[in-house]
């Protein structure tokens, strides 16, 4: 009888998961829900911190999550202090970027595996936070680290929605869409971008977000050497330049990458956009429309089509 009644929960809660109307946000308040998942305490912010501020200009809730703690991440510390030094970073970074919330598991830097524990922590994590949008890494990544908080998003896809996975917290009324940062690998399939963001306007606050993760960043991170830790002031400001000019080239070559998707996707408006972040649909979540799709991301008006 028991076995009956929770098979007949699950069948009405997909029922209604199916029936949900094509409504953008989860909560009553009309603002988006996106957690965005970086492997370490800087992958999030370089990928989407652009369009994380731009969300949150526009007064919708994001959310960063470190799913590991980046304590082998630096040449010349490591361990608790480390991770304590990176997890403030990060902090400070989403108060750059105004937004909501950022945190970093307790889970060591290289050690991360797509492991049962984990899948309930990624789902946990995207239940509580009630998000429309989950944002990971592909999981044909370079690092263990990236492939594997690739795969545990990638699982959490549908999950988030059974009633009595991960049962203390409620299920989401529907599967949020899932999306995956750019990368340039190849094998065995390309990035393929559904949506590329302008963000001309929040450039700089991504850069000085950047530049603000000094342990990663500014010091080299873990293939960095002594000769980059500055020693004066003036070494200091020389370095958070380099750095800064840097991460403003990436952002150029993302929006010069993908100029023809971001013109057919915003029109001839977006060939005088300078700096772009790109994300490709997951087919493990919601699959939105093209124009809803658009209407979800922060789209200047400037650029947005009718």
């Amino acid at each position: 009888m028991m076995r009956k009644a929770i098979w007949m929960v699950a069948v009405m809660a997909l029922a209604a998961l199916v029936a949900a109307p094509d409504a953008e946000a989860q909560d009553g308040d009309g603002k988006l829900r996106i957690i965005a998942f970086g492997p370490h305490p800087d992958d999030a912010e370089l990928r989407a911190a652009g369009v994380a501020a731009l969300w949150a200009a526009q007064g919708h809730h994001v959310k960063f999550v470190s799913v590991t703690n980046g304590d082998i991440g630096h040449h010349e510390m490591a361990g608790g202090p480390l991770a304590r030094r990176r997890t403030a970073e990060v902090k400070n970074a989403a108060h750059i970027l105004g937004i909501e919330a950022s945190e970093v598991l307790d889970i060591h830097d290289g050690e991360l595996l797509p492991t049962l524990e984990y899948r309930r922590m990624i789902v946990r994590l995207i239940k509580s936070w009630r998000a429309d949008i989950v944002i990971t890494p592909r999981p044909n990544d370079y690092h263990p680290d990236h492939r594997y908080t690739g795969v545990l998003v990638n699982d959490a896809a549908y999950m988030v929605t059974v009633p009595f996975f991960v049962p203390d917290v409620p299920a989401l009324k529907r599967n949020p869409v899932f999306l995956y940062y750019a990368d340039d690998f190849q094998k065995p399939n390309p990035f393929a971008p559904d949506m590329v963001v302008p963000i001309d306007s929040v450039i700089e606050k991504k850069l000085d977000a950047l530049v603000s993760l000094t342990s990663q960043f500014v010091e080299g991170g873990a293939n960095g050497n002594d000769g980059l830790i500055p020693k004066t002031p003036e070494q200091k400001r020389q370095r958070e330049t380099t750095v800064r000019n840097g991460f403003r080239t990436r952002n150029v070559a993302v929006a010069d990458k993908y100029r023809a998707k971001m013109v057919e996707l915003l029109g001839d408006k977006a060939k005088a956009a300078k700096y772009a972040e790109a994300f490709e649909v997951c087919e493990y979540g919601r699959r939105p429309t093209p124009q809803e799709l658009r209407k979800m991301f922060p789209v200047p008006q400037s650029l947005a089509q009718n």
